[in-house]
């Protein structure tokens, strides 16, 4: 079980992340290293439409930047 996190609850409410269940809600650090052994960015790199897709990717995010 993952330590409590001081800031959870105020992290909760300016969490986007969109995935159902997600343990690592409001969990900011573990959401970092969760997505980083994955290759991706966390929900909060993206904005609303970019995250409802829940691709994760650098290639996705690079490429709304390119915008």
């Amino acid at each position: 079980m993952a330590k409590p996190c001081e800031s959870h609850d105020q992290n909760c409410k300016v969490c986007n992340c969109t995935y159902p269940g997600c343990p690592r809600h409001g969990r900011c650090c573990d959401c970092l290293t969760y997505h980083r052994t994955k290759n991706q960015l966390p929900a909060c790199y993206f904005d609303t439409a970019a995250e409802a897709t829940w691709d994760r990717s650098i290639a996705h995010f690079v490429r709304l930047q390119k915008r």
